[in-house]
C-alpha cells in the first residue's frame, strides 16, 4: 500500500515538474518603456501573438521610469527580459543577440525585410550586426503657421527650399517688438538631433570611421552652420529658446519650428489643421538634398534570452504588417505596405516624414560610430550651448575657438577606441 502510494506520488511530482518546465519554456518576457495608450496597444499585440501560438504566454513588463536602470540590472544579473524595446545600441549591444542569422535563415522573414523602409534598420546596426528590428520612427521636418505666412503674403515653402530662403522668410515674419520670431534655436539642443544640420553641408561631428572629431566638429562647414544660427539670434529672426519651443509655436511667438512628429497632435489642436503646414528641412543648395536624423525605436533580443526561438518568433510577429498596423495610431508605420494602405504617404501631415526618411541611408549618426559618444556629446553640447547663450547675452562669440576647444576636450576619448 505504501509502495503504491509512493509510486503515485512520484508520478504526480514528475508530471508537475514536466508541466512547470513546459510552462516556463513557453513564456517570454517583453520589456517596454511605454505606458497608457501605447502600452495597451503593445499588450494587444502580445495577446494576438498568444492567440496565434496556443500555449504561449507573453509577459509584458512595463518599466516606464527607470527603464535603462532596470534593463541594466537585468543584464547584470543574467536575468534580462527575453525581448525589449531598445534604442541605445552602443551601450547595450554586448548584451544583445545579433539578429543576422535569424533574418538570413528564416525564409518567412524575407518579405518583411523587403517591406521595411530603407535606412531605418541602420540605426540598430553596429559593425554590420543588426541588434534590433525597427518598430517606430520619426524623421525631422519643419512646422510652420500658415495663417502668419498668409498675413505676411509669403508663399508656403516647398521641399527644395534652401537655408538662405529659410532665413529670409524668418526675417520677414519676425517682429521682436511684439515677441514674435521666425524661428527658435534651442540653447541646449540635443547634439544627436542637431547633427542633421551639418549633414546637408557635407560634414558631421565625427569621421565616418569614428577615429576623430578633428576636422569635422571644427570644420569650416560646421563653423559656418553654427554661425548661421547664432547670426539669426543676433539679428532677431530667431529666438534663443530656453523653454518649450512647441509651446511658443502654438502661442504664435514662433512661426517656424523644427521637430519630429511628437508635437503634431498638439499643434493641430491648438491652431487647427487649416493653419498648420509641414515641409521638409531646408537644403544647403537647390542641388543638395536635405538630410534628417532619425529617432527610432526597435525591438531586440537579449543574448541571455531563455527561449531564443520563441523570442525571434515574437520579434518577427511584432514586425509583421498585422502588428505594425495595430501600432499605426501610436507609431509611424515602418513598413511600406502599411504606410501605403493607410494613406500616410499622401497625407499632408505624414507624407513629409516619409519624404525626409528617404535621406536616412545617406548618413550615420555619431552615436553609432564611437563607444564613448555620450562623453563626446557632452563636449559638443557644452560648445553649442556656449555659442548660443553667449550670443543671446550680447557677448562676442568666436565659434571657431569654441569648437576647437571642444575638439581638444574630446581627444581623450579616442585613445582607447
Amino acid at each position: 500500500m505504501k509502495k503504491g502510494f509512493l509510486f503515485l506520488l512520484i508520478v504526480m511530482i514528475t508530471i508537475a515538474a514536466v508541466g512547470c518546465g513546459k510552462s516556463k519554456k513557453n513564456v517570454i518576457r517583453f520589456a517596454t518603456w511605454d505606458s497608457a495608450e501605447v502600452l495597451e496597444v503593445q499588450r494587444d499585440i502580445a495577446k494576438r501573438f498568444e492567440e496565434l501560438n496556443p500555449g504561449v504566454k507573453v509577459q509584458v513588463e512595463a518599466y516606464a521610469d527607470g527603464y535603462s536602470q532596470k534593463l541594466a540590472a537585468g543584464f547584470g544579473a543574467k536575468n534580462p527580459p527575453d525581448v525589449m524595446y531598445m534604442w541605445d545600441f552602443p551601450t547595450y549591444s554586448a548584451s544583445l543577440e545579433s539578429l543576422n542569422q535569424y533574418m538570413e535563415e528564416d525564409q518567412s522573414f524575407k518579405a518583411i525585410l523587403a517591406d521595411l523602409f530603407p535606412g531605418i534598420i541602420n540605426y540598430s546596426t553596429i559593425d554590420n550586426q543588426i541588434y534590433g528590428l525597427p518598430v517606430g520612427y520619426t524623421s525631422h521636418v519643419i512646422y510652420y503657421n500658415k495663417a502668419i505666412f498668409d498675413e505676411a503674403g509669403i508663399p508656403y515653402p516647398t521641399n527644395d527650399w534652401t537655408w538662405d530662403e529659410f532665413r529670409e522668410i524668418a526675417r520677414k515674419v519676425s517682429d521682436p517688438s511684439v515677441g514674435r520670431y521666425g524661428f527658435a534655436v534651442p540653447t541646449q539642443p540635443d547634439p544627436y538631433d542637431f547633427e542633421q544640420f551639418l549633414w546637408t553641408d557635407g560634414t558631421a561631428y565625427i569621421a565616418p570611421d569614428g577615429s576623430t572629431v578633428d576636422g569635422y566638429l571644427n570644420s569650416e562647414a560646421t563653423i559656418n552652420r553654427m554661425q548661421f544660427f547664432a547670426d539669426m539670434i543676433k539679428e532677431g529672426s530667431a529666438l534663443g529658446a530656453q523653454e518649450s519651443i512647441s509651446r511658443a509655436f502654438r502661442g504664435g511667438n514662433v512661426v517656424i519650428q523644427e521637430s519630429g512628429i511628437w508635437p503634431l497632435a498638439a499643434h493641430i489642436e491648438a491652431i487647427g489643421e487649416e493653419n498648420l503646414g509641414i515641409v521638409g528641412l531646408p537644403r544647403a543648395s537647390k542641388t543638395v538634398p536635405a538630410s534628417s536624423v532619425i529617432n527610432s525605436s526597435a525591438i531586440s533580443m537579449a543574448k541571455d534570452a531563455k527561449n531564443k526561438e520563441l523570442a525571434w518568433e515574437f520579434i518577427k510577429f511584432y514586425s509583421s504588417p498585422e502588428a505594425v498596423k495595430m501600432r499605426a495610431k501610436t507609431d509611424l508605420p515602418v513598413l511600406k505596405s502599411v504606410a501605403d494602405e493607410l494613406g500616410y504617404n499622401e497625407d499632408p501631415f505624414y507624407a513629409p516624414f516619409y519624404q525626409m526618411l528617404e535621406t536616412a541611408e545617406n548618413n550615420t549618426p555619431a552615436f553609432l560610430l564611437h563607444p564613448q559618444y555620450s562623453r563626446i556629446a557632452e563636449e559638443i553640447s557644452n560648445a553649442i550651448e556656449k555659442i548660443f547663450v553667449d550670443t543671446i547675452n550680447g557677448e562676442t562669440v568666436n565659434v571657431r575657438e569654441i569648437l576647437n576647444y571642444a575638439v581638444e576636450e574630446s581627444k581623450q576619448y579616442f585613445t582607447d577606441k
